[in-house]
């Protein structure tokens, strides 16, 4: 994916590893270690699952571009001895990786059809990656309580139900009060904003495989596709229709 935009994100995750480059301006970026600054040339990662948002540097438009690799991938690519491993620094300057990034994305531009150069390339940069900044204690699931992972994984299982703060409350013994402030505590995001996300996730890769909009909105839980719009171009700077035309080019 490449973007330009002076959009603020709203806090959100991936269901992938994420690897990108800021070619212009800068972003602004909360996450688990705190904030974080990421100016032209800088690497930035993320981890399936970490929530972060970004927002431009004193206003000023930024563009970069990310690669996004399937966890399973990134097992085969740097072996089973990583299974676990996640990238520890969300903004990094690394001109390895950086040239690494630029090689790929290159290679990805110009001749995609091309399966084995694609593969060597991102076996070098996964392996660079993680030999150099991977640790297996990034995210530390411990450290949410029994009650709000019950929860999270409620809405993980089927978020395109719907579903009230009651219920989750319930489910986690707390009051509804005591239920959001937990959530929130221990992942950064309210139930719904993280439902919302969810249904994104759905939505996104239904649309990747060939669903009308109409169609993914609907399974994904959206009350219809206007409200599918609107939660896809907040959280990732982009309509569903101008996703769909790229992912299935005619």
């Amino acid at each position: 994916m490449s973007l330009a935009s002076c959009r603020a994100f709203p806090r959100h995750s991936h269901d992938q590893y994420g690897i990108g480059l800021v070619v212009s301006g800068g972003q602004r970026s909360w996450s688990g270690i705190g904030r974080v600054d990421a100016l032209a040339g800088d690497v930035i990662t993320v981890n399936p699952g970490e929530m972060h948002d970004g927002a431009p540097i004193d206003g000023t438009c930024r563009g970069w571009y990310m690669l996004y690799f399937d966890p399973a991938l990134v097992h085969q690519a740097v072996g089973d001895t990583l299974t676990g491993a996640e990238l520890t620094q969300p903004a990094l300057n690394d001109p390895l990786l950086r040239r690494l990034m630029n090689e790929l994305f290159d290679q990805l531009t110009v001749t995609p059809e091309e399966t084995l150069p694609l593969e060597e390339q991102s076996c070098k940069l996964l392996g660079a990656a993680f030999s150099r900044h991977g640790s297996r204690t990034l995210i530390h699931e411990s450290r949410i309580p029994g009650a709000i992972a019950k929860v999270r994984q409620r809405l993980d299982d089927a978020p395109q139900l719907s579903v009230s703060l009651g219920e989750l409350a319930d489910m986690a013994g707390l009051s509804r009060y005591q239920l959001l402030r937990s959530f929130s505590r221990a992942l950064g995001i309210t139930p719904h904003a993280y439902l919302v996300q969810r249904r994104v996730q759905i939505a996104r890769h239904l649309i990747a495989g060939g669903h009308s909009l109409s169609q993914a909105a609907l399974a994904a839980g959206f009350a219809d596709q206007s409200h599918m719009s609107r939660a896809f171009n907040r959280q990732l700077g982009l309509t569903p229709g101008r996703y769909r035309r790229a992912m299935l080019p005619s």
